[in-house]
C-alpha cells in the first residue's frame, strides 16, 4: 500500500505498532490523513483512534481503519472510537485511493472552517480601523486583570486618552483624514507600550491602556512620555499632497489598589474624570485622579460614587 499510494504521488510515514501510531500523530507536521490497521502490536488500532480523537491538542486528522470482510463488530467499534471511514481486506487500491481524496478533500474543507472561525474570532476582539483591542475586549481583559491583581496583591493603572480637538480634524480635513491621524496615534501607542501591556480604542478618539504590575507614579510617568510623543508627531494626512498636522493629547490616570476604587467600573470612571480635568483645565496634559489638581477641580463625592461608595 505504501509503495502504490508514493507512487500516486503521496507522502507516506509507516509506524510499526501501534504506539509508534501515536508518536507520529503527535509529531509536527501532523499526519494529513491515517490509514490504520485494527490488529497491531502494543497498541491496537481502534485504541490509537480513540486517543487521537480524544487528544484536543492535536488537529483534524480522518482516519480510515482496515478490518477484516467479516469483521463488522470491528468495524462499528472503530466508527465509535472515532474512525472517519473503513475498508475491508483483501483492500481494493481504487477504492482505498478514492476513500483517500475523499477524506482530504474534508480535511481541507474543516481547515477552512477553522480558518474562518479564527478569523472571525480574531476579528471580534478587534477595532478595523486601528487593530489595537477593540472595547469589549479591552473591557474584558480588564476584569481578568483586576480578578489577577486582588488575588495576587498586585498593583496596576490604567490610563485613559483623548486627541485634543480632535472634531475640527473631521470637519476640516475630512474623515479619512480623521482616520489616519487615529491609526497614527495607535502606532504611537504600541509603540510606547510593553508586551504585557493592553492597548485599546475605547471609543471615537478615546483610547485605554492597561498596564499590569505599574504603581499609580510610574503609570503617570508613563503618560508623560506618550504625550510628549504625541505632541512631537507631526500626523500625515494621506491626502497625496503631503498635508500634515500637529496634534496633542490629554490623559487621565488612575491606579489600583486604592481606598475609594472598589471595582473595574470605579477604576474606569476615575481614569475617565481625571481624563476630563485634563480637557478642562486646558489640556495637553497628564491628570491623576487622586492629585491636589484632580481634587480641586472635581468634587469628592463625585469620586466615591464612581467607586461604588464607601
Amino acid at each position: 500500500l505504501r509503495a502504490r499510494l508514493e507512487a500516486r504521488g503521496y507522502e507516506t510515514v509507516s509506524a510499526r505498532d501501534g504506539r509508534q501510531a501515536l508518536e507520529i500523530a503527535a509529531q509536527e507536521p501532523h499526519p494529513d490523513l491515517i490509514l490504520l490497521d485494527v490488529m497491531m502490536p502494543h497498541v491496537g488500532g481502534i485504541e490509537v483512534a480513540r486517543r487521537v480523537k480524544a487528544n484536543a491538542a492535536l488537529p483534524f486528522m480522518p482516519i480510515i481503519m482496515q478490518t477484516a470482510l467479516d469483521s463488522t463488530e470491528h468495524t462499528v467499534e472503530g466508527l465509535d472510537a472515532g474512525a472517519d471511514d473503513y475498508i475491508t481486506k483483501p483492500i481494493n487500491f481504487a477504492i482505498l485511493e478514492a476513500r483517500v481524496r475523499t477524506q482530504l478533500r474534508i480535511k481541507a474543507l474543516v481547515g477552512e472552517v477553522q480558518h474562518q472561525k479564527e478569523e472571525l474570532e480574531r476579528l471580534s476582539r478587534i477595532d478595523g480601523l486601528t487593530g489595537l483591542d477593540n472595547r469589549r475586549h479591552l473591557e474584558e481583559r480588564l476584569e481578568e486583570q483586576f480578578e489577577h491583581a486582588n488575588r495576587l496583591h498586585e498593583p496596576f493603572a490604567i490610563v485613559m486618552c483623548d486627541l485634543d480637538k480632535f472634531k475640527s480634524v473631521n470637519d476640516t480635513y475630512g474623515h479619512q483624514a480623521g482616520d489616519a491621524v487615529l491609526r497614527q496615534c495607535a502606532t504611537i501607542l504600541k509603540s510606547a507600550a510593553r508586551e504585557i501591556d493592553r492597548v485599546g480604542r475605547y471609543g471615537g478618539e478615546e483610547f485605554m491602556l492597561i498596564l499590569p504590575g505599574t504603581v499609580l507614579d510610574a503609570a503617570v510617568t508613563f503618560a508623560e512620555r506618550v504625550r510628549k510623543a504625541v505632541e512631537a508627531h507631526t500626523f500625515d494626512l494621506g491626502d497625496g499632497r503631503g498635508t500634515t498636522i500637529r496634534r496633542t493629547m490629554s490623559l487621565g490616570v488612575a491606579g489600583w489598589p486604592h481606598p475609594k476604587i472598589a471595582n473595574c467600573d470605579g477604576l474606569v470612571r476615575a481614569a475617565d474624570d481625571a481624563l476630563y480635568v485634563a480637557k478642562e483645565t486646558g489640556r495637553n496634559r497628564v491628570v491623576r485622579f487622586d492629585s491636589p489638581e484632580f481634587l480641586a477641580h472635581h468634587e469628592p463625592a463625585h469620586l466615591e460614587g464612581a467607586s461604588g461608595g464607601d
